[in-house]
């Protein structure tokens, strides 16, 4: 009988708070603590929640010069534990700065990535030859081109939906310059079928004139804009699928090699500028469509031309 009285003036005692209407204090964080970088001082367990959920909640812009796209931290799967947070929170000593960071689907923000980068990169443009106006090259300008990097915006994406204070960011691209431009084109070749000249330019500047042996009206050298696709020192000769060379066998390099000592084959079948041991031919049209040189002529040029250096034929 005594037990239970006394059980039953403890209970009364710890309902009277509520039976004259009180009602326990709320328990608030202490002043000066910051959650994800949002002060939540002074504030109970309700609070802070409504105050960091909406900062997480918020999309990030993302910008480049005039385009921009909204990302919504939902399209990347970001989830983040706020009553997590909250009650870290609720536990820290004033003036504390407590993390939270969302999880991010870093595939889901790389393949947004990737299609920027298809919308957004441009590759570089070379210059390039146009044509002729008179004898002189002619150019297409250059332009710069402009590529993603990948890697480093999707590392902002990542970073800003992990921030609720990073709201505007920038996609990161590193300019893209052209492997060849006007001021620095390199070597051009115009060959004069009719008058049996070779005209070496740097660019559009003339270097070097050249008196050849272009093809016999029976074999004309081809006209056309062509390059050079095959550089040979001490090449053999091989006979070629032609009636003229029926039956000749191959020839080693040496003295009265038909090639001289250097080839430069052209992007048209069996057509090449060489040098030859017949100096007599040079200022004729005497080959059998190949551009003859004198050997030492040939082998200075084959030092100052490349493979893609543009050989341009003419009848001007």
């Amino acid at each position: 009988m005594i037990r239970r009285l006394a059980l039953t003036v403890l209970v009364v005692a710890a309902l009277a708070p509520a039976l004259r209407g009180d009602a326990a204090a709320p328990v608030l964080i202490e002043p000066g603590v910051t959650l994800a970088g949002v002060p939540v001082g002074g504030m109970s367990n309700e609070q802070a929640q409504a105050a960091v959920g909406p900062a997480f909640a918020r999309p990030v812009r993302l910008v480049y010069g005039d385009q921009a796209w909204t990302l919504h931290p939902a399209r990347f799967g970001a989830r983040v534990a706020i009553s997590d947070g909250v009650l870290r929170a609720l536990g820290a000593k004033a003036g504390s700065e407590v993390s939270l960071v969302p999880a991010v689907d870093a595939q889901e923000v790389r393949r947004f990535v990737g299609a920027l980068d298809k919308r957004v990169s441009v590759a570089a443009t070379d210059a390039e030859l146009s044509g002729l106006e008179g004898l002189q090259p002619q150019f297409t300008k250059e332009r710069t081109g402009i590529q993603v990097l990948r890697g480093q915006t999707a590392q902002r994406i990542v970073r800003a939906l992990q921030s609720p204070q990073i709201r505007r960011i920038r996609v990161a691209v590193t300019t893209l310059q052209p492997a060849r431009t006007v001021a620095h084109f390199g070597p051009v070749i115009v060959i004069r079928r009719g008058v049996n000249q070779l005209r070496y330019y740097r660019g559009a500047r003339l270097v070097r004139l050249f008196g050849v042996a272009t093809g016999q009206a029976i074999y004309p050298t081809p006209t056309g804009t062509f390059s050079i696709v095959d550089m040979q020192k001490n090449p053999w000769w091989l006979p070629p699928d032609s009636a003229w060379a029926k039956g000749e066998k191959p020839i080693p390099p040496g003295p009265g090699n038909p090639l001289g000592t250097r080839w430069m084959g052209l992007s048209t079948p069996g057509v090449g500028m060489h040098g030859t041991p017949d100096d007599t031919s040079i200022g004729y049209s005497a080959s059998h469509g190949c551009i003859r040189m004198h050997i030492p002529d040939a082998e200075w040029l084959f030092q100052h031309v490349e493979i893609g250096t543009p050989v341009v034929i003419t009848d001007a």
